[in-house]
C-alpha cells in the first residue's frame, strides 16, 4: 500500500466528498472485450490498466484515455461514457485506468497530491506508461485523454504534464490544474473555486510541462452549470487557464446552440483552429453527459453520475478527428463573434489535389475538424475555412495526415 493508514482515512473523507458518483452496471456485450492488461510497463502509480481494441483498431489509429470517477471502475465507466461504442464505430483503441482501493479507498484517482500528478512519478507516470504500451504493442497513433470529476482533474493534470504525448483531451466536472495541492485545499477549489487571473491559472500548467514547450493539446471542458459538487466556476477556471497557455482571449471566437440545452464556446487562434472548447448544459448536476440510444450521435447507459443529454463522447470524438471525417458535425445554431479575415473559395477542386505527402497535420499547416483555417504546407497561403469549401472528406490518415479526396 502507497499511502499510509492515516492519509487514507484523511482522503477518504475528503474524496467522498468530491467524487459524489456511483458505480454504474457492466458494459453489454460488444465486438471486443474490455481486458485487463497485466505488465504494461512501469507502473509507480499501481494502477490498473483496462484495455478495448476492436477489430478495427488497425496499426496508426488513435488512443482514447479515458478516467473514472471516485467509486466508479474501468468496466462502469466504459458503459456509461459510450467510448467502447464509438471505438466499435470507428476502430480505435480505449484504456480505462482503474485506481485500487488500496491507493484511494474511494477509488478517486488522487489529482491533489504532488507525487501523483507530476511527470514520471505516480499515478500520472503509470498512464504515461500505459499509452506507450499502446504505440508499442498496437503501434496506436494520437493519443487523447478524458476525465469526469476526479478523472476530470486528472485528465488535466495529463495535459500539462505530457503536452508532448497527448493532442488533445476532456474536462469533465474537472478542476484547473494547480488549484489544490492536498486534500484540504481539494474541497476549497470544489466548493470555492479561487479568482485567479488567466497567466497564474496558465503558469500551473507551464510550471508541470517540460521547458521550452510551446505546442499545447487542444483542450475541451464539460461542466453542468447545476453542479453543486465542483462548482462551476471551475470551468470558467479551466477556461481561462487554457486560452492564457495557448495564447489567446477568453472571449469566444463562436458559440452555439447544441441539444440537452448546451452552449458550445470555441475559442480559436488567429489561424482559426479551436485551441479551447467549453460546453455549458443547462441544469445539469455532477455527470458525464452522455445519450443512451442507437442514433448516429447517441452513446453511453443510463447510470448514476451519467446524464442524458447528449453523447460529450461524440462531440469529443468527431472534434479530434477520431470519426476519419465521415461522423460529421451536426447543424448548430452559431453565432460567429470574430468574422473571417478573408473570403475563402467555394470548390475544393479549385485548391488542386492534397494528398498525404503535400499536406501535414501540423502546427504550421493544419485543419481542424470544425471550422478551421487551413493552410498549404510551406508556403503558409492561407486556403480559408475547411468547412466552406470541402465538398469531400478530409480525414487524418494513420500517418497523421490529412487528404482531400479527389488525390493528385
Amino acid at each position: 500500500m502507497r499511502r499510509t493508514g492515516l492519509l487514507i482515512a484523511i482522503v477518504v473523507t475528503i474524496t467522498a466528498i468530491l467524487g459524489g458518483l456511483g458505480v454504474v452496471g457492466a458494459p453489454p456485450a460488444q465486438a471486443a472485450t474490455l481486458t485487463q492488461v497485466s505488465n504494461f510497463g512501469s507502473n509507480p502509480g499501481a494502477l490498473a490498466m483496462y484495455a478495448y481494441r476492436p477489430a478495427g483498431a488497425t496499426s496508426g489509429r488513435p488512443v482514447v484515455v479515458a478516467l473514472h470517477g471516485c467509486t466508479q471502475n474501468a468496466a462502469g465507466y466504459a458503459a456509461g461514457s459510450g467510448w467502447t461504442e464509438l471505438a466499435d464505430r470507428w476502430g480505435f483503441t480505449v484504456v480505462f485506468p482503474q485506481q485500487p482501493t488500496a491507493n484511494n479507498q474511494t477509488s478517486c484517482f488522487n489529482w491533489f497530491q504532488a507525487g501523483d500528478v507530476t511527470r514520471g512519478q505516480g499515478e500520472a507516470a503509470s498512464i504515461a506508461a500505459m499509452v506507450a504500451y499502446t504505440r508499442s504493442t498496437w503501434g496506436a497513433g494520437r493519443a487523447y485523454v478524458s476525465g469526469l470529476s476526479a478523472g476530470g482533474a486528472m485528465s488535466a493534470a495529463m495535459l500539462a504534464a505530457y503536452p508532448d504525448v497527448f493532442t488533445a483531451g476532456a474536462i469533465i466536472a474537472g478542476i484547473p490544474v494547480g488549484c489544490a495541492t492536498d486534500t484540504v485545499t481539494a474541497f476549497s477549489c470544489m466548493n470555492t473555486p479561487p479568482t485567479r487571473t488567466p497567466a497564474q491559472w496558465a503558469s500551473a500548467v507551464r510550471a508541470k510541462a517540460p521547458s521550452g514547450t510551446t505546442d499545447w493539446p487542444e483542450v475541451s471542458i464539460w461542466h453542468g452549470d447545476a453542479d453543486f459538487t465542483v462548482r462551476p466556476g471551475n470551468a470558467t477556471g479551466s477556461r481561462d487557464q487554457w486560452t492564457a497557455v495557448h495564447g489567446v482571449a477568453q472571449t469566444p471566437t463562436a458559440t452555439s446552440s447544441l441539444p440537452g440545452g448546451t452552449t458550445r464556446a470555441v475559442y480559436a487562434s488567429s489561424d482559426g483552429a479551436a485551441r479551447v472548447t467549453t460546453y455549458t448544459i443547462a441544469g445539469m448536476g455532477h455527470a458525464t453527459p452522455n445519450d443512451p440510444g442507437t442514433g448516429a450521435q447517441q452513446c453511453g447507459q443510463a447510470g448514476a453520475y451519467f446524464a442524458d443529454t447528449l453523447c460529450s463522447s461524440w462531440y469529443d470524438a468527431v472534434a479530434w478527428g477520431l470519426d476519419g471525417g465521415s461522423g460529421g458535425t451536426p447543424p448548430t445554431t452559431t453565432t460567429p463573434t470574430t468574422p473571417p479575415t478573408s473570403t475563402p473559395p467555394t470548390t475544393g477542386p479549385s485548391l488542386g489535389c492534397w494528398t498525404a505527402s503535400n499536406y501535414a497535420h501540423t502546427q504550421a499547416g493544419r485543419a481542424t475538424q470544425s471550422g478551421g483555417r487551413a493552410y498549404a504546407v510551406g508556403s503558409g497561403t492561407d486556403l480559408g475555412l475547411w468547412n466552406t469549401f470541402v465538398t469531400t472528406s478530409l480525414r487524418e490518415t494513420s500517418a497523421g495526415y490529412y487528404t482531400n479526396v479527389p488525390a493528385c
